[in-house]
């Protein structure tokens, strides 16, 4: 009988007879693997274990455990697990997609007669899921002709299936698609699952929230229904008790309760800074100028708007059109010949223009122009998320102009700008990621071989692990990006270093060399922390908004006992102001009692209560949020002690 050759993970070969499948290999392995099989990798892609292995693949099975793509695949199952319920339930739904995400899984239906799940029905739906798990219905694999699947779901009433199919047909001519069974439940899907429903372990359904179709605000409006699995119940109530603690800490609810910025319906996705959240920025600009002065860096400011042709000249207009924001000409422009103008979502053009504005040298390189600039850009009003997800926001830019034998001393420094950073401001825990050319770029191969390579090169020099991902560069060359974990384990990406060989070429930039010859200088994009606006939501979330001192843009609230000690908290407040303590004062007509549990709520880490022996002493009584009650002490001795906090923070 023929037979195949396969590949195991220690590197050692597994003979198995041709056809043999994912299930096969297991078995050949052993019974207990066979048991716990969930799927198979074959040459790093996840495929079910009723695929048939080919000779020569490297094959790896996947089992519950620290395995993500076994996560991946159960959270998968239990996707349409959920759908089958939901069509048993409320027969005519129609579904479209159901993909499992970073925390679990979600679905989108079209109920009938405009029907909407409550909480209650959630319930519902999760009682039905367990019939189907506890049936351990097997997931059937098979392959259909588009056109007759078209027709199908066609017949079915399923228009979004129908619609999904024929764009296959269109963009990517496939000629077959498959679909997936579990009982009478029908799903176009690419797959992989697991072998049958029964390995799902615990699941919970979380929210009903509405989703347009395919994204688009114009399509007909869905129903989500978020979810998550878990191959254990302790794992699915650690994970709930997380989705808690990230409720409690959601930037949305703290920065409005916290003074800290305000989201208005006049302008989505555009946030305003209240006073305490403007001194917030102001102290993470002073930690990023810091980093500038000590690299050498110098601050430019360009216009907020330019005018059309020059994102012509910069390849955004072929390349990033859909994301930007233009300004209508007025009516004297129009009849003065109309000229349009974009708003910028991007800073680069304008430093492309600072360093043209007059001629360079090799002794002005590497020349370091740094901008926290304000760019917009055009996001859907659907996928708007306080702080993380906005239409206007800062960057801390910079764009370093350098010759090919600097790149890499200006890439490690860039390197380490952002490893400053990240630990001053409380992230320990950073993941590096290079992403290389994608599908619409602009350049030649070679220069992105060299940018390519150049990053690799630093990263390696550094001794940094990282993980590569392919086709997710800019499309004007390859990158770096940094991925912070915050206190509750979420990876949020924040800094990065671009390698851009094409944008000096567009702006025809150059410099006079040591051989009296002109040059083309390589430009390195980077931010440090990225979008501010994005760092200040993450911080808020990380820290739960109680920032620690040197940080906190309150460090004490003064809290007078009565109205009688209202000038004394101003004396107080004045020498504190003096000192650099940045303070205010509560003068409601309030109980202290009351003062003081609206300062926890407020999360100041000082309180200063003043009433008559304090007025009396000329002193503070001091409470903490960490240590509590401190004791007496004069305004002078408290704000040393801030300062030693601070200088050791």
């Amino acid at each position: 009988m023929a037979t195949l050759t396969v590949k195991l993970p220690d590197g050692s070969p597994l003979a198995l007879e041709e056809g043999a499948t994912g299930a096969d290999a297991a078995a050949a392995i052993g019974p207990r693997l066979a048991k716990d099989a969930l799927g198979v990798r074959v040459d790093g892609q996840v495929q079910d274990l009723a695929a048939p292995l080919s000779d020569g693949a490297a094959v790896e099975i996947i089992t519950p455990g620290t395995d993500a793509d076994a996560l991946w695949l159960i959270r998968h199952d239990a996707a349409h697990v959920m759908a089958t319920a939901v069509t048993d339930l409320w027969p005519g739904t129609k579904v479209s997609i159901g993909p499992p995400i970073a925390d679990g899984f979600y679905y989108d239906f079209d109920f009938p007669d405009g029907f909407r799940p409550s909480d209650s029905d959630l319930e519902r739906i999760e009682e039905r899921m367990r019939a189907h798990v506890a049936a351990d219905e097997h997931f059937e694999r098979s392959e259909l002709p588009a056109a007759e699947a078209i027709e199908r779901f066609r017949a079915e009433r399923q228009p979004y299936k129908v619609e999904l199919i024929e764009d296959l047909v269109r963009e990517q001519g496939v000629e077959t698609v498959s679909l997936y069974r579990n009982d009478s439940f029908v799903d176009l899907c690419r797959g992989p699952h697991g072998p049958s429903t029964g390995r799902i372990g615990a699941f919970k359904l979380n929210s009903v929230a509405g989703a347009y179709w395919r994204g688009d605000e114009t399509r007909q409006m869905l129903t989500r229904i978020y979810g998550t699995a878990f191959f254990s119940r302790q794992e699915l109530e650690q994970h709930l008790e997380r989705i808690e603690e990230a409720k409690a800490r959601d930037h949305r609810r703290l920065g409005p309760e916290l003074g800290l910025f305000t989201l208005r319906v006049e302008a989505p996705g555009m946030p305003f800074w209240l006073p305490q959240g403007t001194v917030l920025l102001r102290l993470i600009e002073t930690e990023v100028r810091e980093q500038l002065r000590k690299r050498g860096y110098v601050e430019i400011r360009t216009p907020h708007i330019l005018e059309e042709q020059l994102w012509h000249r910069s390849g955004h207009w072929e390349n990033y059109r859909e994301n930007m924001l233009f300004a209508e000409p007025s009516e004297r422009e129009r009849e003065e010949g109309e000229r349009r103008y974009a708003v910028r979502p991007m800073n680069c053009p304008g430093a492309c223009l600072v360093f043209g504005s007059e001629a360079r040298s090799y002794r002005d390189l590497p020349l370091r122009l740094a901008e926290f600039g304000l760019v917009s850009r055009f996001e859907r009003e659907g996928v708007l998320h306080g702080l993380l997800r906005v239409r206007a926001f800062t960057q801390d830019d910079a764009h370093v102009f350098c010759t090919l034998d600097q790149l890499g001393a200006e890439v490690d420094s860039v390197c380490e700008a952002i490893d400053e950073l990240y630990a001053r401001f409380g992230f320990d825990r950073v993941q590096v990621e290079l992403s290389t050319r994608p599908e619409k770029s602009i350049g030649t191969d070679e220069q992105w071989g060299r940018a390519e390579g150049a990053l690799r090169e630093a990263l390696e020099r550094q001794g940094r692990e990282y993980d590569l991902s392919p086709g997710e560069g800019t499309f004007y060359g390859p990158k770096i990006d940094f991925h912070i974990t915050d206190a509750l384990g979420r990876f949020w990406q924040c800094g990065t270093c671009q390698i851009d060989f094409q944008m000096p070429e567009r702006f025809e930039l150059s410099y006079r060399g040591e051989d009296n010859a002109e040059h083309r200088p390589v430009m390195i994009h980077r931010a440090l922390l990225g979008s501010m606006e994005r760092f200040v939501g993450i911080l808020i979330e990380h820290y739960g908004g109680r920032f620690p001192i040197w940080l906190a843009p309150v460090q004490a609230v003064i809290l007078p006992v009565a109205d009688r000690h209202n000038e004394y908290a101003s004396e107080v407040a004045a020498r504190l102001r003096e000192t650099g303590i940045r303070c205010r004062i509560d003068e409601r007509s309030e109980s202290v009692a009351k003062k003081i549990h609206d300062a926890e709520v407020a999360k100041h880490p000082y309180m200063l209560v003043v009433g008559d022996r304090e007025l009396k002493a000329g002193q503070v009584a001091v409470r903490s949020h960490d240590e509590g009650d401190l004791g007496t002490m004069s305004p002078d001795e408290f704000a040393a002690g801030v300062d030693r906090a601070v200088s050791e923070a």
